[in-house]
């Protein structure tokens, strides 16, 4: 008795959810068909139902999705501009070529609804350590819009994007739905990272789904195996990364505006490191300001530890380990008597050997 008091409780919580989870009205429906079900399978004294914990888990599921929730978009291309220079040194073209295609959506955005919107989707191609990722967030950053990445690195199965039935058992919906659930807009910024690099044998099955995703006329009603009912991405602003192009189907590449990154001149990296990387490495290593330097004669070392490198990668960690070898310094009491270190071309190498 207590266990089906208990189920008829859990259903009234369930109803009351779907009730203030504002859904469209033939998932309600749906709903509200699976739960009239199980309340006749009580009724006729069958309490113990198998399938009730799988029906509550997607019940849950479906009112998180953001079906009716939009974030506002900031549209200043004068404060669009100040993200770029503020996260990213040099970069002209690229950052223009963004400035420009934020300035047409903003134009769009000021004379159309959202859902009428037909933006490009851009694609940054670059090397490791360009930039192309940070560049997706300052994106978003510019247009107030929350932001989510899914990485394709190593992706070996398609329905890691559209889900899995919820015939099967441990099913769960795909990446683009936890993305837009995480992010409580379906009007996000959703980074497809590495497009380039998911596995061989799931390539053209993954191709085929992205193709869905980045076409304006397909993916107005996407549908993820286990929600299994259409959810409208058009509001969605998709931008990709890759290393190259060589391995994106020709179907995907036709539905994207690629942006090629350039590489970093030592001078650029010189800049970053003193300006972007080096504020943000020592606030994470528990360091304040002033308790490092690094003399002007030692950054062609520091740029160049192993040969050229055409991003800021190697830059970064040979940054982190003079920072967490600078901490290791100040634990033991071996700074000087002004409790600084001064990185010189003397003790470079107890740096970055």
């Amino acid at each position: 008795m207590d266990s089906v008091q208990n189920l008829d409780s859990d259903i009234l919580k369930l109803e009351e959810k779907v009730k203030a989870a504002n859904l469209p009205s033939d998932l309600v429906e749906k709903v509200n068909t699976m739960l009239s079900i199980i309340k006749m399978s009580l009724k006729t004294g069958n309490s113990q139902i198998s399938n009730f914990e799988n029906i509550q888990n997607y019940i849950n599921l479906i009112c998180l999705l953001p079906f009716n929730s939009e974030t506002k978009d900031t549209m200043d291309i004068n404060f669009a501009r100040e993200v770029l220079d503020k996260n990213h040194y040099g970069l002209t073209s690229v950052k223009n070529t963004i400035l420009e295609y934020l300035s047409a959506l903003i134009l769009s955005m000021e004379k159309a609804s959202s859902a009428e919107i037909r933006a490009p989707i851009l694609c940054l191609v670059g090397l490791a350590g360009t930039g192309k990722t940070t560049l997706a967030y300052s994106i978003a950053e510019a247009l107030g819009r929350n932001y989510e990445r899914i990485p394709f690195g190593g992706m070996g199965d398609a329905l890691a994007l559209r889900g899995q039935s919820r015939s099967f058992a441990d099913a769960e919906p795909g990446q683009i739905i936890k993305k837009l659930i995480h992010a409580k807009s379906k009007n996000s910024v959703i980074l497809l990272d590495e497009l380039d690099r998911v596995s061989d044998s799931a390539r053209a099955d993954i191709m085929g789904v992205l193709v869905e995703l980045l076409d304006s006329e397909q993916n107005k009603a996407f549908s993820d195996h286990y929600v299994d009912y259409p959810f409208d991405l058009s509001h969605v602003l998709f931008v990709a990364t890759a290393n190259n192009t060589t391995n994106i189907s020709t179907a995907v590449l036709d539905r994207m505006e690629i942006i090629q990154m350039p590489s970093y001149s030592d001078e650029e990296k010189t800049v970053i490191g003193k300006n972007y990387l080096m504020p943000k490495i020592i606030k994470q290593a528990g360091l304040v300001e002033g308790q490092i330097a690094i003399e002007e004669s030692v950054w062609p070392l520091i740029i160049r530890p192993l040969g050229f490198d055409s991003g800021t990668r190697s830059l970064e960690r040979t940054l982190e380990t003079i920072a967490r070898r600078t901490a290791r310094l100040i634990v033991e009491g071996k700074l000087d008597k002004n409790g600084r270190m001064i990185v010189t071309n003397e003790n470079i190498k107890q740096f970055i050997s």
